[in-house]
């Protein structure tokens, strides 16, 4: 499988929020990177909330 094709920006970007290293981030497929962003983000809004 080939690497994502995202900027290293965005890889580390996504790495630092995912708690992942970089090349973890780039051999992700990215579905998977999609929903745990969107599980990131969500918990970030419930301990937000509280």
């Amino acid at each position: 499988m080939r690497p994502n094709q995202i900027s290293l920006e965005t890889a580390k970007m996504m790495a630092e929020k995912l708690n992942m290293p970089i090349e973890h981030v780039m051999h992700t497929p990215p579905h998977i990177l999609m929903a745990k962003l969107q599980q990131a983000e969500a918990e970030k809004e419930n301990t937000d909330e509280t």
